[in-house]
């Protein structure tokens, strides 16, 4: 047996345990993807109400590419800024700055803009279901 192998003998391994094997990877891809699909609702619900407090019909938060034409343009900045998201490091702009003029169109400040860029689902339903109102494009910078 050369060193590469040497740490991994999976000629002694069963049938069955690797049927358990590929269930336990299974299961736990299948909580991922369950956790993810939930933290995708509650962004999707959280958005909706954010275009309602800011005068847009909620149903265009489900449309892909579009809700961020819209965000970006209730944030005051202009949606061709999405395509900074192509380009390595530049993307590093909307990413940052995008979050921050929304946060400042709902009259919030930097822990609201933090939560936007880590926990985009959990701040959307913030400003969303919250007590924010939406104040202007951008805020009143």
């Amino acid at each position: 047996m050369n060193s590469i192998n040497s740490n991994v003998d999976l000629t002694g391994l069963s049938k069955q345990d690797a049927l358990a094997a590929g269930e336990i990877a299974g299961g736990i891809l299948g909580v991922v993807y369950t956790i993810v699909a939930i933290i995708y609702v509650l962004e999707i619900i959280g958005m909706w109400k954010i275009f309602v407090k800011a005068g847009i019909a909620g149903w265009k938060s489900i449309i892909p590419i579009y809700n961020l034409v819209l965000l970006f343009k209730l944030s005051g900045e202009s949606p061709w800024l999405i395509l900074l998201f192509f380009v390595p490091i530049a993307n590093l702009y909307p990413a940052l700055h995008q979050p921050y003029k929304l946060a400042k169109s709902f009259g919030k400040g930097i822990g609201c803009t933090l939560a936007l860029i880590f926990f985009p689902g959990f701040a959307y339903m913030y400003l969303g279901l919250g007590k924010a109102e939406y104040v202007a494009a951008g805020g009143n910078e």
